[in-house]
């Protein structure tokens, strides 16, 4: 065997030594330091916009309570005096026969297709009239008239109590100051 060795070891035409080399030279530097450095730019920005969009949500945010509506802005939502004072017509005709779940609920039910024609995603079927009140796209007289209108109606429908005549007065009254201004009445 130590022969069949020697032979192998003998030919030329096999290498069992491999040459020593010394590893390539870089002429070029190597791309991580600006990878990384792509990295951290990225991740600087990233907790920039994220900071500037809180901070922007939280001035944005009104104080709830305190947002001022422009008389602009509550006539957009108006509905028409001619309207307004013939579906009052027609509330006082059923309250003054004693239905006053019923007038109530009128004006409740106009006031949801008003909201529905200005605002037609803001209302769903499965919202109820507390979640309507709060959407923040209502107009603060909007939202104080929508809600003495509805607390008589739920209270009526959800709660079993029969409204009495102040109590549709008061939803009455909502919907008159929102929708005939005072310098109409």
């Amino acid at each position: 065997m130590a022969e069949a060795h020697a032979a192998l070891r003998a030919r030329d035409d096999i290498q069992f030594e491999l040459p020593h080399t010394p590893p390539p030279q870089r002429t070029e530097p190597m791309p991580m330091p600006a990878l990384g450095a792509l990295f951290w730019l990225l991740v600087v920005l990233g907790v920039a916009m994220l900071l500037y969009l809180i901070v922007k949500s939280i001035v944005e945010r009104e104080p709830r309570g305190q947002r001022v509506s422009s008389e602009h802005e509550i006539a957009q939502w108006r509905p028409e005096e001619k309207v307004a004072r013939a579906l009052l017509a027609e509330a006082d005709a059923m309250a003054a026969a004693g239905r006053y779940e019923e007038a109530a609920r009128l004006l409740l039910h106009r006031s949801l297709e008003d909201i529905a024609s200005r605002k037609p995603k803001l209302l769903r079927p499965a919202l109820t009239s507390r979640e309507i009140a709060r959407a923040p796209m209502l107009p603060d007289a909007v939202r104080a008239a929508f809600q003495a209108m509805a607390a008589p109606v739920e209270r009526s429908l959800f709660g079993g109590r029969s409204l009495d005549r102040a109590a549709w007065e008061d939803a009455r009254a909502a919907y008159g100051d929102f929708a005939l201004p005072k310098a109409w009445a």
